[in-house]
């Protein structure tokens, strides 16, 4: 078979909208094909085409010589395929998951249990549990388990590392390499530029055409102005006498487990403080008691001013909060989300259509004013629900991880608004698992089975460790770690 994968002059439209225009690349069997490009240009409509859960409107795809129109029933027997948005059933253990794949195409875990056994033995003492569960990575594993479980000759695999800690990431491409040693050819996208140096080839593609297809050096140096911005300048703070965040002993135990262990740190007003740590580690549990969403076990806590466990809801009219699963409701237009969270924040109603117009303008809406937020690209939704989330001007903003997902252009502007709000005097408490934006922070605590193992500035971090980027320095912590999920 001369190629596992062709496209030829592959167009989609949504109504006025191109996805794909004129597409057309090959992939050969057994190599790892890269396809990189920011949000929006077109990476999952090529997925779904090609899982054949997509009709295209002209030209032709082809997957194990199999017409994607004409075979797509034996097609569908032959790929994984790994959504960006997880595959798996939340309410079902990993164990069931792993056995209804199996079972939907005539097979057992038994019989293909050699090819996601490496793979599968992470996660297996937790068989037990329901998938929902699970933290970042360990869900990954699973939803690779279960797309491997029929031994497929082509993997499709849909930015497959979303949400997962640098650590975890690391392991997961580890294993891609081995499936494609195994004879299996992979065609992942990935916004990660260490992830798409590990290709053999990658596929840039901008507003659904396909740029340039080479090796990753070629193509990161051809298109490094959109895939390898300059990174950011920012004055640090130094306000080292006024805390708007001052934690003493905070503990959160679920039964036997005890998620975060008498964590002990204090943030400055107007600081970027970053909160890290792999998947597991704690750091959602924490942030989660410090905005007034749980309860501690034990310890105190005091987020601008106000007590955590007595003061719930004065800390929440102080702060702002964006979530990993994002604060925007889908089915609102742009404008009408402002306008409802200007409205819980309490805004004053004179004040809330000037400013939303400023916002929409500011961030280049002014033109998607009227549409749907489900219909916004990723990195805008980003965008706007950090906006949202400041829109009352609070006094600290909680971010849990908010650029998972999107491209490093996206990912800078995302941050020059960050900037931007620290320079207003809000606080920033963010959580990332990308480590050059934990450079961009003025200090950075890692944490490590629900302990603070470290805590400073980048440049302190990386002198301490001998380390030349902060990737090092997670990467020697985060390997600490026993527990393996939370």
């Amino acid at each position: 078979m001369e190629h596992a994968v062709r496209v030829d002059y592959v167009f989609k439209c949504y109504g006025k909208v191109e996805a794909l225009k004129g597409v057309s690349f090959s992939v050969r069997p057994g190599e790892l094909f890269g396809i990189i490009g920011p949000d929006g240009a077109g990476k999952t409509s090529l997925f779904r085409i090609l899982t054949t859960l997509l009709v295209a409107d002209s030209g032709t795809a082809t997957v194990c010589g199999l017409d994607v129109v004409k075979d797509y029933k034996a097609i569908r027997c032959r790929v994984g395929y790994m959504p960006g948005r997880f595959s798996l059933y939340p309410d079902l253990t990993v164990e069931e998951n792993l056995n209804f794949f199996a079972t939907v195409f005539h097979t057992t875990i038994e019989e293909n249990y050699d090819l996601v056994k490496d793979i599968y033995q992470q996660i297996e003492p937790f068989r037990k549990r329901r998938a929902g569960a699970l933290s970042g990575g360990m869900k990954q594993k699973l939803a690779l388990s279960c797309a491997l479980i029929h031994k497929p000759d082509v993997l499709f695999l849909d930015e497959p590392t979303t949400g997962v800690d640098p650590v975890s990431r690391k392991e997961f491409w580890g294993m891609l390499r081995r499936l494609r040693e195994q004879g299996i050819t992979i065609i992942a996208s990935t916004p990660i530029i260490d992830e798409a140096r590990q290709c053999d080839r990658i596929a840039f593609i901008n507003e659904g055409r396909i740029l340039g297809i080479d090796s990753p050096d070629r193509i990161l140096e051809q298109f490094s102005d959109i895939l390898c911005p300059l990174g950011l300048q920012h004055d640090k703070v130094e306000n080292r006498d006024n805390n708007v965040i001052e934690v003493e002993g905070l503990t959160k135990r679920f039964g036997n487990f005890t998620a975060v262990d008498h964590v002990s740190f204090e943030v400055h007003k107007g600081e970027i403080f970053g909160f890290l740590g792999a998947n597991g580690a704690g750091k959602t549990t924490a942030m989660r008691m410090l905005t007034g969403l749980s309860h501690p076990t034990e310890g105190k806590a005091y987020v601008a001013g106000f007590d955590v466990t007595t003061q719930t809801e004065e800390v929440k009219k102080n702060i702002g909060y964006m979530s990993q699963k994002f604060s925007l409701y889908e089915d609102l237009k742009v404008w009408e989300n402002i306008r409802l969270f200007a409205g819980i924040y309490g805004v004053p109603e004179a004040e809330i259509a000037p400013k939303t117009d400023e916002l929409l303008l500011r961030l280049g809406l002014d033109k998607e004013r009227d549409t749907l937020v489900k219909s916004l690209p990723l990195g805008w939704k980003q965008k706007l629900a950090f906006s949202v989330s400041i829109f009352h001007h609070p006094k600290i903003v909680f971010l849990d991880e908010p650029t998972g997902g999107v491209d490093p252009a996206t990912r800078r502007q995302f941050w020059e608004l960050i900037y931007q709000a620290a320079d207003q005097g809000i606080t920033v408490f963010v959580t990332t698992h990308f480590m050059d934006e934990a450079e961009y922070c003025d200090r950075i605590s890692i944490m490590v089975d629900g302990v603070i193992r470290a805590l400073d500035t980048p440049e302190a971090l990386k002198k301490r460790f001998n380390a030349t980027t902060m990737d090092d320095v997670f990467q020697q912590l985060a390997r600490q770690a026993v527990r393996t999920a939370d």
